[in-house]
């Protein structure tokens, strides 16, 4: 148990030098690496059950994947708005795009070693998790948020937003921005096609199970040397079933405005889902105060 103890402070302490920023909370970053499959069978073997039989599931990284998606959205959105104050709205949403992406961020977890440091369940250490692109992709966002946490609970930065983020952009600037950045800034200036907008569509549909993207033109116009296409995108779902338009989009070539229709999708689909969280918290909350009321005499 010391040892297993040692080896871990050890690996703990690579990490660290690796992403450049020492943990005052451990814990912390123990958690961002800890895979929920690893999780399960902790609870497994612990025999932490209800009443109802099922094991309880503790301490995986999800929660902090969460918070840590929104800061590297927030510091790499920071960062190209101060670097790069001649582009418009619609560039700097491309290239953030591209620079959080889940293949990008698999790429840095892979960079700086992070797969040798997950703590990963037999089944999925068997299937090669260490490798998974969404398991490195979210025990990264994971440990982002970890490293916002930890600075935050210091006592030269506790209750400043700004002192928190200083790590995550320490961390930005040298591993997600640096040359990735600088790439995508040179295909922009020359033209060159950025976001693929359809893939991260069909990427998302996927991951949600809600359907596959149909796109279909709506209308031509213009004379044959300035064409120009509307183009829909529509879901079809398990049953074969096309469902109503999603979004479209404008572009002088089919391609172009297919791609422009899915990056309206992602809009429009990223905005319902917020607005269902913001309603699922709502009702848990609601239910929380339900509980916590005194009852009627």
């Amino acid at each position: 148990m010391q040892e297993a103890l040692l080896n871990q402070f050890a690996d703990l302490a690579r990490l660290e030098s690796a992403i450049g920023h020492e943990f005052a909370r451990p814990e912390l970053v123990l958690q961002a690496l800890t895979h929920r499959s690893q999780s399960y069978e902790l609870a497994m073997e612990t025999a932490d059950k209800p009443e109802d039989g099922e094991p309880v599931e503790r301490g995986d990284n999800e929660r902090l994947e969460f918070l840590g998606d929104a800061i590297l959205g927030l510091v790499v959105a920071e960062a190209l708005f101060h670097s790069h104050p001649d582009w418009q709205e619609g560039e700097l949403t491309r290239i953030r795009a591209q620079l959080v992406s889940r293949r990008h961020m698999a790429e840095v977890a892979q960079a700086i070693g992070l797969g040798e440091h997950l703590r990963l369940g037999k089944g999925e250490e068997r299937s090669g998790g260490r490798k998974k692109v969404a398991i490195l992709a979210n025990a990264m966002e994971a440990v982002i948020a970890a490293m916002y946490l930890d600075a935050g609970s210091d006592s030269g930065t506790a209750g400043t937003m700004d002192g928190a983020l200083e790590p995550v952009r320490r961390f930005a600037r040298r591993h997600i921005l640096g040359s990735a950045a600088d790439e995508l800034a040179r295909e922009l200036i020359s033209g060159a096609a950025l976001g693929d907008h359809k893939s991260a569509l069909q990427e998302y549909l996927q991951a949600t199970h809600a359907g596959i993207p149909v796109y279909r033109v709506q209308s031509e116009s213009g004379p044959d040397h300035r064409k120009r296409f509307q183009v829909e995108v529509r879901l079809r779902t398990a049953g074969d079933r096309i469902g109503e338009p999603l979004a479209s989009g404008l572009g002088t070539t089919k391609k172009k405005a297919e791609q422009e229709a899915a990056r309206r999708a992602l809009a429009v689909l990223a905005a319902q889902e917020t607005v269902a969280n913001r309603d699922l918290n709502v009702d848990q909350d609601l239910n929380k105060n339900l509980d916590q009321a005194p009852a009627e005499v």
